[in-house]
Protein backbone atom coordinates (compact mmCIF):
# COMPACT_ATOMS: atom_id res chain seq x y z
CA UNK A 1 0.00 0.00 0.00
CA UNK A 2 1.29 3.46 -0.82
CA UNK A 3 2.08 5.98 1.91
CA UNK A 4 -0.78 8.27 2.87
CA UNK A 5 -3.55 5.65 2.86
CA UNK A 6 -5.18 5.15 6.20
CA UNK A 7 -4.13 1.71 7.36
CA UNK A 8 -7.24 1.53 9.53
CA UNK A 9 -9.49 2.24 6.53
CA UNK A 10 -7.69 -0.02 4.09
CA UNK A 11 -7.12 -3.72 4.37
CA UNK A 12 -6.18 -6.16 1.69
CA UNK A 13 -9.18 -8.36 1.06
CA UNK A 14 -9.34 -11.77 -0.57
CA UNK A 15 -9.06 -10.09 -3.98
CA UNK A 16 -5.49 -8.98 -3.26
CA UNK A 17 -6.53 -5.33 -3.76
CA UNK A 18 -6.76 -2.75 -0.96
CA UNK A 19 -10.37 -2.37 0.17
CA UNK A 20 -12.11 0.79 1.33
CA UNK A 21 -15.62 1.74 2.46
CA UNK A 22 -17.95 3.79 0.27
CA UNK A 23 -19.34 6.91 1.99
CA UNK A 24 -22.14 5.96 4.38
CA UNK A 25 -25.62 6.89 3.19
CA UNK A 26 -24.70 6.82 -0.52
CA UNK A 27 -25.62 4.43 -3.30
CA UNK A 28 -22.83 5.07 -5.82
CA UNK A 29 -23.10 4.62 -9.59
CA UNK A 30 -20.48 2.29 -11.07
CA UNK A 31 -19.56 3.55 -14.53
CA UNK A 32 -17.82 2.09 -17.57
CA UNK A 33 -15.17 4.84 -17.49
CA UNK A 34 -13.86 7.72 -15.35
CA UNK A 35 -16.68 10.25 -15.83
CA UNK A 36 -20.43 10.77 -15.69
CA UNK A 37 -20.56 10.67 -19.48
CA UNK A 38 -19.86 6.92 -19.28
CA UNK A 39 -22.74 4.48 -18.90
CA UNK A 40 -23.92 3.25 -15.50
CA UNK A 41 -23.17 -0.47 -15.17
CA UNK A 42 -24.65 -0.98 -11.71
CA UNK A 43 -25.27 0.81 -8.41
CA UNK A 44 -23.39 0.00 -5.21
CA UNK A 45 -25.68 -0.57 -2.22
CA UNK A 46 -25.54 1.40 1.04
CA UNK A 47 -22.61 0.27 3.18
CA UNK A 48 -20.58 -1.13 0.27
CA UNK A 49 -16.85 -1.78 0.47
CA UNK A 50 -14.77 -1.80 -2.71
CA UNK A 51 -11.45 -3.28 -3.76
CA UNK A 52 -9.46 -0.67 -5.68
CA UNK A 53 -7.47 -2.30 -8.51
CA UNK A 54 -5.96 0.92 -9.83
CA UNK A 55 -6.71 4.64 -10.09
CA UNK A 56 -6.77 7.18 -12.93
CA UNK A 57 -7.58 10.79 -13.74
CA UNK A 58 -11.03 11.60 -15.09
CA UNK A 59 -13.91 14.03 -14.69
CA UNK A 60 -13.76 16.27 -11.61
CA UNK A 61 -16.44 15.23 -9.10
CA UNK A 62 -17.47 16.64 -5.72
CA UNK A 63 -18.61 14.24 -3.04
CA UNK A 64 -18.53 13.62 0.71
CA UNK A 65 -14.73 13.21 0.67
CA UNK A 66 -13.94 16.34 -1.32
CA UNK A 67 -13.55 17.37 -4.95
CA UNK A 68 -11.28 15.26 -7.11
CA UNK A 69 -10.47 14.13 -10.64
CA UNK A 70 -9.33 10.75 -9.28
CA UNK A 71 -11.38 7.67 -10.20
CA UNK A 72 -11.06 4.18 -8.72
CA UNK A 73 -11.21 1.06 -10.87
CA UNK A 74 -13.13 -1.49 -8.78
CA UNK A 75 -13.50 -4.20 -11.42
CA UNK A 76 -12.84 -4.92 -15.05
CA UNK A 77 -14.00 -1.69 -16.72
CA UNK A 78 -15.84 -0.51 -13.57
CA UNK A 79 -15.11 2.94 -12.13
CA UNK A 80 -16.35 5.11 -9.26
CA UNK A 81 -15.27 8.59 -8.25
CA UNK A 82 -12.74 8.65 -5.41
CA UNK A 83 -14.85 11.47 -3.91
CA UNK A 84 -17.17 8.72 -2.61
CA UNK A 85 -14.50 6.32 -1.28
CA UNK A 86 -12.87 6.70 2.15
CA UNK A 87 -9.23 5.99 1.29
CA UNK A 88 -7.76 8.30 3.93
CA UNK A 89 -5.85 10.17 1.22
CA UNK A 90 -6.55 12.87 -1.36
CA UNK A 91 -4.08 11.21 -3.75
CA UNK A 92 -3.26 7.81 -5.18
CA UNK A 93 -3.43 4.86 -2.75
CA UNK A 94 -2.64 2.17 -5.31
CA UNK A 95 -1.13 1.91 -8.79
CA UNK A 96 -2.22 3.99 -11.75
CA UNK A 97 -4.42 2.34 -14.36
CA UNK A 98 -3.00 1.63 -17.79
Amino acid sequence: MLAGASEAAAAVGGSGFPTFPVAPGYQVNVRSGPGTNYSILRVLPFGATVGVRCQCEGQVISGPYGTTALWDCIGNGEFISDAYVKTGSSGYVTSRCG
